[in-house]
């Protein structure tokens, strides 16, 4: 249960493929009102909702339904809420993003929990991403192919929403651990109390409100890939940690007195200049050269417009079948706008403008009165700059006015403007700063 509606009908179309039957509610009155006319395995349940707060639902659902399972979604990464849903008797919580494997995994830990047997998983979970055929495209390719087979690791680098994990998933798909899990992790999500448990796990009475043991990432990742995004995000401490569990190949559940030994490939990504941020003496050299046995650097969208047909398309094809549209294609008046833009959420956020324009089309074809109005205002407006063949002010500007328009309409609210934007909120705040855009106190 969750209150945005691509959020529920992504999972719902996401469970339907894994073999689930799935029943959504867009908020606590309606999943009380179906949990009273039907029956549920399990409950996928959103800490904030618009009519009331996660753990008040929590408590109502528990004296309604005591013995299903509930598992606790929330993009608030803080232990003492994680804590106080488990002594109230939640299952278990996952933090958003969500990651896929992890997601199933906990969802057949609770059916099996309850003695429910959970369908059969299909062998692989799809992936949302296609080739490009620009030749910087066709170079990851060609890195891909050529890692893919051995054990290095890899760094992949370049700007949010380029497909970096798509990359890793082909890595680990192309790879002989594709049989086993790939669990990707949000290094920037993880607060320093969450790190232990989430990676390594802990045993039942660990520390207040470990009602169960719960097993960690790592040890759920045993013999597959794990790809850490944003590895710049994560502390100095967690770092530390990281790197003893690489050098030793083994880790021990908060808890517990037990080594257990793993078998794991790190695939990194990062946006950041890792060289200086190793100057700034925020990452370990050691680290980095352990995770740096091979590097992949993903170009900017903006400098691969070669690929912006190709994946414009792709999307619209993934847009009509997730909207009920049968829009055949993108006019020549439309795509102009789309080829001279310049992204600087990456493919994330082409894919969003494409959805949008799918759902705003009124004919058979995406056309100008389809696009956001944003795009084409600052489209406009970027066509008389200063210097009009100086291509990195046009790009500068354009994503200065972009950043300065969401602020403006979500009235200055960082956490909604990042996720418009399709950029992480660290992102967010240094384009702030880079552009000085001005806030208001």
């Amino acid at each position: 249960m969750d209150d945005e509606p691509s959020f529920r009908l992504m999972l719902e179309k996401f469970f339907t493929k894994m073999n689930f039957n799935t029943t959504t509610s867009c908020d606590g009155k309606d999943c009380l009102y179906k949990l009273k006319n039907n029956d549920f395995d399990v409950i996928l349940l959103d800490f904030r909702l618009p009519d009331v707060e996660g753990l008040d639902l929590v408590m109502k659902i528990k004296s309604l339904k005591p013995e299903v399972p509930i598992i606790l979604m929330t993009k608030f990464t803080d232990v003492r809420v994680a804590v106080q849903a488990i002594k109230m008797g939640v299952f278990d919580y996952v933090s958003k993003p969500l990651n896929t494997d992890e997601i199933i995994n906990t969802v057949h830990n609770a059916l099996n929990f309850t003695s429910k047997k959970a369908p059969e998983l299909k062998s692989e979970i799809p992936v949302d991403f296609i080739e490009g055929v620009s030749s910087s495209s066709i170079k990851v390719k060609q890195y891909v192919e050529l890692v893919a087979p051995t054990e290095l690791s890899v760094i992949i680098t370049g700007e949010t929403g380029t497909g970096k994990e798509q990359i890793a998933r082909m890595i680990h798909n192309k790879s002989i651990r594709r049989s086993k899990p790939f669990v990707a992790i949000d290094c920037g999500s993880l607060s320093d109390t969450l790190f232990a448990s989430e990676f390594f796990g802990h045993v039942k009475g660990a520390f207040s409100g470990a009602l169960n043991d719960k097993q960690g990432l790592l040890e759920f990742a045993n013999g597959g890939t794990i790809f850490l995004d944003e590895i710049g995000n994560l502390s100095y401490d967690n770092q530390v940690k990281l790197l003893r569990t690489l050098q030793e190949k083994k880790i021990r559940k908060v808890g517990s007195n037990r080594d257990i030994i793993v078998d794991i490939r790190i695939v990194a990504a990062t946006n950041d200049d890792m060289v200086e941020v190793i100057k700034n003496g925020k990452f370990r050299e050691d680290l980095f050269h352990r995770l740096n046995e091979f590097r992949i650097k993903v170009l900017p969208l903006r400098e691969r417009r070669e690929d912006i047909s190709l994946f414009a398309n792709y999307f619209l094809q993934n847009s009509n079948k997730e909207l009920g549209k049968n829009i055949i294609g993108i006019d020549d008046e439309a795509f102009p706008y789309l080829l001279s833009y310049s992204w600087p959420g990456n493919l994330r956020e082409l894919k969003n403008i494409v959805r949008k324009s799918v759902l705003m089309a009124r004919g058979s074809y995406l056309d100008k009165d389809s696009l956001p109005q944003e795009l084409l205002y600052l489209e406009d407006a970027a066509t008389t700059p200063q210097n009009p063949h100086d291509l990195k002010a046009l790009s500068e500007t354009t994503e200065k006015e972009n950043i300065r328009l969401v602020l403006e309409k979500v009235d200055y609210n960082k956490a909604k403007a990042s996720r418009i934007l399709n950029i992480d909120r660290k992102t967010l705040y240094n384009k702030i700063k880079q552009y000085n855009i001005h806030i208001p106190s």
